[in-house]
């Protein structure tokens, strides 16, 4: 097995290297102190039932499964989902570790929450212990679980007891029988391999690679790819393809040149991407409710959230532009009168409770996607993200009139 300091050197945790720039002092602006916390206090929202939940071993007496009216199988899948894209979205955030500090103390008590219902979501013995490889829908979860593991190693993987990672990982095997469809789904079963084989398990190559071949195929250009080979006007570039292939090819990138080349390949066109979703955002924080899974919310636009965790922004885009435009989504789809249950729990729909934005396949669980929104929080209190006043969005300089050079596509080649 690979070591735990080779694991963390080798996560992705781009972001974090270059946050703090020498010379500046690490005190964010009050302003931006107050956008950060309200971020923080979003993350704890969306954490509480669920993790407490989970923790006592009881989330699936506690958890209500709101699905729509056609789709009688849901709770077969759903708390699976919910913890999945409830950490995915977390994980850097919590990675930061605990500090004497109350948002230190906080992390800290969210991180042993995670860990405790990683056990309880993992152990057989376990009352909440979660399907992994019945029908089709644990493929796409159990990547989403190994996707935070790999955003938070430490937090999330190496503080595991050896039990623990020993369940883990033969949950994450026992998805190996589901065959991914010609679509984003590949990346699923990419990104489950990608996790095993950074624990120091027998990776299956076939499906590994598979995702990556068929997502460089299915490029279309100026920083999109197609959901399988049509392109779809929806938000998966941002809820799984541009993630989930990026950082896949952060950890196998070096094993060929043409996983290297593919990596840059990805990394400017994440960036491209980036600046298409600042660009769609209004000044009131909605944004085109085009495609399919409007139902995650803030989630689509985790292609800009994990741009500006990495440290990838255009140049276009200042760290406070994204900051901004990110609070504004977050705001307006997780503040609208009916997003939560009388319980906390989530609600089906983008602007409030909307049922009927709810395919047959998105359930209570499926909504926690929108965490994923959140990643810049794993970036710490002195990085740039979280320093300065607010400073207009694109959208508002545009329409204000001010005289900006003309938005470019790239040229990037499959």
């Amino acid at each position: 097995m690979n070591t735990r300091r080779d694991f963390v050197r080798c996560a992705v945790v781009g972001g974090l290297a270059a946050a703090v720039r020498p010379g500046r002092s690490a005190e964010p602006a009050p302003g931006a102190a107050a956008v950060r916390a309200q971020w923080c206090t979003w993350a704890e929202r969306l954490a509480a039932p669920l993790l407490a939940a989970l923790a006592e071993r009881r989330l699936k007496t506690a958890m209500p499964v709101e699905s729509h009216p056609a789709s009688k199988d849901r709770p077969q899948f759903t708390y699976l989902e919910g913890l999945g894209r409830l950490l995915a979205g977390l994980a850097p955030w919590l990675e930061l570790g605990g500090e004497a500090s109350p948002a230190g103390r906080a992390r800290a008590k969210w991180a042993d929450l995670a860990r405790a219902g990683i056990d309880a979501a993992t152990d057989p013995a376990s009352p909440d212990f979660m399907n992994f490889s019945r029908g089709r829908q644990p493929l796409v979860d159990a990547a989403f679980l190994a996707q935070a593991m790999l955003r938070a190693p430490r937090e999330l993987w190496q503080k595991l007891d050896a039990r623990v990672q020993r369940n883990v990982v033969a949950a994450l095997v026992s998805s190996r029988p589901i065959k991914a469809g010609e679509n984003n789904w590949k990346l699923f079963a990419t990104t489950v391999e990608v996790f095993l084989h950074r624990a120091g398990e027998k990776r299956d190559d076939a499906r590994l690679f598979e995702g990556l071949r068929k997502h460089r195929e299915w490029y279309v250009g100026d920083g999109m790819y197609g959901d399988g080979p049509e392109f779809h006007w929806d938000y998966y570039n941002a809820f799984v393809i541009q993630p989930m292939l990026v950082e896949a090819l952060d950890v196998v990138g070096d094993e060929a040149d043409e996983w290297r080349i593919l990596r840059g390949k990805a990394r400017e066109r994440l960036t491209r991407f980036a600046a298409i979703q600042e660009r769609s955002i209004a000044v009131d924080g909605t944004f085109p409710a085009i495609g399919r899974s409007l139902a995650y919310r803030a989630g689509a636009f985790q292609g800009l959230a994990l741009a500006a965790w990495r440290g990838w922004l255009p140049r276009e885009v200042s760290a406070a532009q994204a900051r901004v435009a990110l609070t504004r989504v977050m705001r307006r789809t997780l503040e609208a009168p009916g997003t939560f249950d009388a319980r906390g729990w989530l609600q089906i729909g983008l602007a409030g409770h909307q049922p009927g934005l709810g395919e047959t396949y998105i359930s209570t669980g499926s909504l926690y996607l929108c965490s994923t929104a959140l990643l810049p929080l794993g970036l710490p209190a002195g990085a740039d993200f979280w320093r300065g006043d607010d400073v207009p969005t694109t959208w508002e300089k545009i329409w204000r009139g001010d005289n900006l050079p003309v938005d470019k596509a790239i040229k990037s080649p499959r």
